[in-house]
């Protein structure tokens, strides 16, 4: 795609000035240039709002059901809810997101998702304490993200053009991953001062901030000479086949799987906690294993300077995954909880390595037609991938040992990757 192109498009609000060269140190820090174009900066602070407020809820729906129940079994359960939702309408979502305005589109998701979650908390103060009905709410709750989601991030390359996606997807991810961090320990301080019920109520308050924000946006219509259709199955089918006939993307959806599935080490860090780690505080390491890689994607966006000079955007991908599977090799072989946490950090800066060129490479090498459907399918891989990641190893956690599984997860997405890399070249000649 010609950057001039994205420049023009209706959204965009012409370019923003370079400034002088980034120097020194400056040039690996955070690149900034996105937010000096006002439809874009909407649009990502209304992000850094809901990253945190939808951690509340993500914190408050599992322990009112364990309140409830009093049982696992039960909150997993609704994890999975919420999981059928998400894939259909994330598909369906993607194809709506290339035939209508997709200001109007997220104005109507961000709204939905707002009143569900005071519906969330209309059934907290009034004690219904109905694991039916949070399950109900959290699917609705997940059909409502699953059509937001594709939509938010294809209308990013309509709000800045193509030399700035890396930059503008780093600027996007950091949030979302400072919210993974600073969103369950605010629950936590929460929690016993103010209740279950006031966590959504402050979710469904930063939404009404969200949706002030898109009402801002210009309108995003499909562009001129798009063909009219209806969001059907036929286009969803029709957003896979543009996948399969074009090996790059096929290639980036691939390289996460690899990266999630085969990687994710999550499902293993509570027995890790409580065998190998057991010496530093069971509680400890658990919360340290969970924070790290988060942690270690925030440090990879704020030092993300250095994505916007890349333009060999197929490299970037394949080296952030070997790299994410060598560090998660190294952390099923460390018996020091520190070290492992290390190792750990280091698999999230190249996570976000891998996202930010994953989901530039998504924007820059589709169509804007295709756009939503590509991202459509990018919020299933991302959604999916982990949760398969925690059956696969826990039960190889339980087969063969937590540290094994984690060593050798590791070592098969450096495998993986590699002979992907090499058999199918059209991601390593990608280039922007």
């Amino acid at each position: 795609m010609d950057t001039s192109e994205s420049s023009t498009e209706p959204g965009s609000e012409g370019p923003a000035p370079d400034g002088a060269p980034r120097r020194g140190l400056r040039r690996w820090a955070m690149d900034t240039r996105p937010l000096r174009r006002p439809a874009y900066r909407r649009l990502w602070s209304s992000t850094i709002v809901t990253a945190v407020g939808s951690q509340l809820t993500a914190v408050a729906v599992p322990k009112q059901i364990y309140d409830i129940t009093g049982s696992s079994a039960w909150v997993g359960a609704a994890s999975l809810a919420g999981l059928l939702p998400l894939i259909v309408f994330a598909l369906w979502g993607g194809a709506v997101a290339d035939i209508m305005d997709r200001r109007k589109l997220l104005l109507i998701t961000n709204t939905g998702i707002a009143v569900t979650s005071v519906l969330f908390w209309l059934q907290a103060v009034t004690g219904l304490e109905s694991v039916a009905a949070l399950m109900l709410l959290l699917a609705l709750q997940q059909a409502f993200w699953g059509l937001n989601a594709p939509t938010r991030n294809a209308s990013i390359a309509r709000l800045v053009p193509e030399d700035e996606l890396p930059a503008a997807k780093a600027l996007g991810s950091t949030v979302m991953q400072t919210g993974q961090v600073v969103g369950p320990l605010l629950a936590g301080a929460l929690i016993p001062v103010v209740g279950l019920a006031e966590l959504y109520l402050i979710d469904a308050l930063a939404l009404c901030v969200t949706v002030w924000a898109v009402h801002k946006l210009p309108a995003l219509p499909p562009l001129a000479g798009t063909a009219a259709r209806r969001a059907g199955v036929r286009e969803v089918v029709a957003g896979f086949r543009y996948i399969a006939g074009h090996k790059v993307l096929l290639l980036s959806f691939l390289a996460d799987i690899v990266a999630m599935v085969l990687g994710m080490p999550r499902a293993l860090f509570p027995q890790l906690a409580s065998e190998t780690y057991a010496g530093y505080g069971e509680g400890l390491a658990l919360g340290l294993l969970f924070a790290a890689i988060p942690i270690g994607a925030v440090v990879g966006g704020l030092f993300s300077g250095a994505y916007s000079r890349a333009r060999r955007h197929g490299w970037m991908v394949i080296g952030a995954v070997v790299v994410w599977g060598a560090a998660v090799a190294g952390f099923g072989l460390s018996s020091s909880l520190w070290l492992a946490v290390a190792f750990l950090a280091v698999a999230g800066v190249a996570d976000m390595v891998s996202m930010v060129f994953r989901g530039a490479i998504l924007l820059s090498a589709a169509t804007d037609e295709m756009r939503g459907r590509m991202q459509g399918v990018f919020t299933v891989v991302v959604a999916g991938g982990p949760r398969l990641a925690d059956v696969l190893h826990g039960s190889a956690g339980s087969a063969f040992g937590a540290r094994e599984a984690a060593a050798g997860g590791g070592v098969l997405v450096v495998v993986v990757m590699l002979a992907l890399a090499a058999a199918m070249p059209a991601l390593r000649r990608y280039r922007v």
